[in-house]
């Protein structure tokens, strides 16, 4: 199962505080429309390059999109390019949550992509993100990235709120 991670709206920390946001307070940070402004990568070896992401299309697909999420956990993700393997208009329903790791580890956005006539609890594939920053304007999501044994890289994923 293809595990990413993402970003959101909260600072892991805040100063002058010692715990990171909940779940619950991430997740009100970062429902909303929010517009995917860039994907950067980070400690990325020379060379390396990211053909697909989340298993649908080349990052490029996915700058301009814009991020429905909804607080029932229902979303879409709407298409802004035209290019490979994506189109303006195009739509992919999604659903989405902040997941509580039992181990006491930090929040993490995760989705699951929904095809026509799908239930998300019959799905059990998905993404999650790490949620590294989100306030009422912007969010930071980073999807950790294993590049040639280089677990340090990332996709830094930078979005503003619509």
């Amino acid at each position: 199962m293809p595990i990413f991670l993402l970003f959101l709206a909260c600072s892991s920390t805040k100063p002058g505080s010692t715990s990171s946001p909940s779940a619950s307070q991430w997740k009100r940070g970062v429902k909303g429309q929010w517009v995917l402004n860039s994907v950067e990568k980070r400690n990325f070896p020379a060379g390396a390059n990211v053909k697909k992401i989340f298993d649908e299309a080349p990052i490029a697909c996915f700058i301009g999109s814009t991020w429905n999420l909804i607080a029932n956990g229902k979303g879409a993700i709407t298409f802004s390019t035209d290019g490979e393997l994506c189109a303006p208009g195009a739509t992919r329903e999604i659903f989405w949550s902040i997941y509580k790791p039992e181990n006491g580890g930090e929040p993490q956005f995760q989705f699951k992509k929904l095809y026509p006539g799908e239930k998300a609890k019959d799905i059990t594939e998905g993404y999650r993100l790490d949620l590294a920053y989100a306030d009422e304007q912007s969010m930071t999501l980073n999807m950790p990235v294993n590049v040639g044994g280089n677990n340090d890289a990332l996709l830094e994923f930078k979005f503003t709120k619509r």
